[in-house]
């Protein structure tokens, strides 16, 4: 494994040293010490890389992530996992807001709670929370699953297009144009794999759960109101 002390060497030369890591290369396993709450630790990875941050993060942590896994040994700031592309992310405490906002692919996992506006606008991104999400969690969400253990807060899934939201605990209230749904076969068989990719399948059962999605009636054009368009 590869030490590089943040501290001492800096973070231009961490991520420029992890960006240089394309195609094949040996030195597959980092670790990150003394970060402090820097910001943007571990950006842009694109290399099948393992990353470990021993504490915790500032803004923007492993956003645009590609390939790579990194996990934080503390909590993260604001914008983690920010339009992730793919690989995984996993924040062994809590996150700050908007955490995998704009995430396209890839997997997060947050073993804490994570603030408001968890998943906001993703777009294939999985994430998986083990504690508790603040308010606004997966505004604007077009694709992809937000998995939730515990509660969630307020107007959870406003304007939500297509994404699927699994909540196991109680939910303050939902956005707009976001309704329960059914649990069918398929959900409980996607729901056990991703509570098992995100490390949880140990705390919940897919039957605990219930899916929140989309009623299709914020976006949809009606022919019968086209004079109000």
């Amino acid at each position: 494994m590869q030490t590089f002390d943040l501290e001492a060497q800096g973070l231009r030369a961490l991520n420029s040293t992890l960006h240089a890591l394309k195609g094949q290369t040996n030195e597959t396993a980092w670790e990150i010490i003394n970060p402090k709450g820097s910001h943007a630790i571990a950006v842009g990875l694109d290399a099948p890389v393992d990353v470990t941050v021993r504490g915790s993060t500032g803004y923007y942590c492993a956003g645009m992530n590609k390939q790579a896994t990194v996990r934080v040994k503390g909590s993260a700031g604001p914008g983690v996992a920010e339009n992730m592309m793919s690989g995984t992310v996993i924040i062994d405490g809590d996150a700050s807001q908007y955490a995998g906002a704009t995430g396209r692919g890839g997997l997060l996992v947050i073993k804490g709670n994570a603030s408001s506006r968890c998943g906001i606008s993703m777009k294939g991104i999985d994430i998986v929370v083990h504690g508790n999400i603040g308010h606004m969690s997966a505004f604007m969400a077009q694709s992809g699953s937000l998995v939730v253990l515990g509660d969630a807060g307020e107007a959870l899934g406003d304007s939500l297009y297509e994404a699927k939201l699994f909540v196991r605990g109680s939910v303050k209230s939902l956005g707009a144009d976001c309704i329960e749904k059914e649990m069918r076969p398929e959900h409980y068989e996607m729901l056990a794999d991703l509570l098992k990719r995100g490390e949880a399948d140990g705390k919940a059962k897919p039957e605990e759960f219930k899916r929140y999605g989309s009623a299709r009636k914020l976006y949809t054009f009606n022919i019968d109101n086209a004079s109000s368009y």
